[in-house]
């Protein structure tokens, strides 16, 4: 069945490129609604905007979606991350400006609010994407692919000069709560030169070593250090989860990221939409239900992390 949270949720934090405060409500929606965003402070223009790969513009080192009027919503990847991962499927999100707050750089907070609202199902059921045959996007030597599974399935590699980072790989099953307990603490990650020329460039405004992992060469320059040793590869993959849920419904399948961003994510959603012998809806049955992420999330969960 689709579902919603029980009641509205409040965030409020300013938005890591931009640096401006954002106020953030989620509210229960309808089947059938999806995920969109509505922006507070545009007036004369429309001022929805659906969370949609075919929404989804390239900017720099974040997940944007826009509508036909230009209005736009930026680093949607965290929260997108977590609706998913808690298993949301409606929600309306209401917010006063054009970046979602960072919070502490990753999913946590999200998903501690949505655990404690808790869901409510609504009788409609839920189809999902069954990827049936393999799918594959590369930019240089990125790759990003979808492959036939039986369920949620993710395997990540990365390579970083700095030792802090290095090279480091990860898979992973999504079903039964595993992205709250494995994922959605793993805060986003830079070194300290991509800082400066972020900020050199106008981005990064907001970031500090509150919300980012900075590393430079084998230092970790982020109070406290990591929380996982592999906490770098872990939010690649938190980010691939948020932009994979905008296709609109859960993926059965398994997507395998080589140095993959979110461009190369959103260009892999545009790839298999454009083959209609790759995918099909299938109803969401209590079977497949059963093997989504979200399904079987329980609180204890979350005292994994927190």
């Amino acid at each position: 069945m689709q579902t919603t949270i029980n009641h509205s949720l409040n965030f409020a934090g300013v938005g890591l490129h931009s640096g401006r405060p954002a106020r953030l409500v989620l509210q229960p929606a309808a089947a059938g609604h999806g995920i969109v965003f509505r922006r507070g402070d545009v007036i004369g223009q429309d001022a929805s905007v659906p969370a949609l790969w075919s929404h989804v513009v390239r900017a720099a080192l974040n997940t944007k979606v826009e509508n036909a009027d230009g209005v736009s919503v930026g680093t949607i990847e965290h929260l997108m991350a977590a609706l998913a991962g808690c298993g949301v499927h409606n929600v309306l999100i209401e917010i006063d400006g054009p970046e979602v707050p960072i919070l502490d750089g990753s999913a946590l907070q999200f998903v501690r609010g949505l655990i404690g609202v808790g869901l409510r199902r609504l009788d409609t059921p839920l189809d999902v994407i069954q990827i049936l045959a393999p799918v594959v996007v590369t930019h240089g030597d990125a790759v990003a692919r979808l492959d036939p599974a039986e369920t949620l399935e993710m395997d990540f590699t990365i390579d970083f000069a700095d030792a802090a980072i290095g090279h480091q790989e990860k898979q992973l099953d999504l079903a039964n709560g595993a992205f709250v307990r494995e994922l959605c603490d793993s805060r986003t990650f830079c070194r300290q030169a991509d800082v400066d020329a972020m900020r050199a460039n106008g981005l990064a405004l907001g970031g500090t070593l509150r919300n980012a992992v900075v590393v430079d060469g084998g230092a970790v320059l982020t109070p406290g250090g990591l929380r996982h040793k592999d906490e770098a590869v872990r939010h690649k993959m938190l980010d691939a989860l948020g932009d994979l849920a905008t296709a609109g419904a859960p993926i059965l399948g398994r997507y395998t990221g080589v140095k993959s961003g979110h461009f190369l994510t959103n260009q892999l959603l545009r790839a298999l939409f454009d083959r209609p012998e790759a995918w099909c809806r299938v109803p969401g049955d209590a079977r497949i239900a059963a093997r989504l992420p979200g399904a079987g999330l329980r609180r204890n969960d979350l005292r994994a992390v927190a």
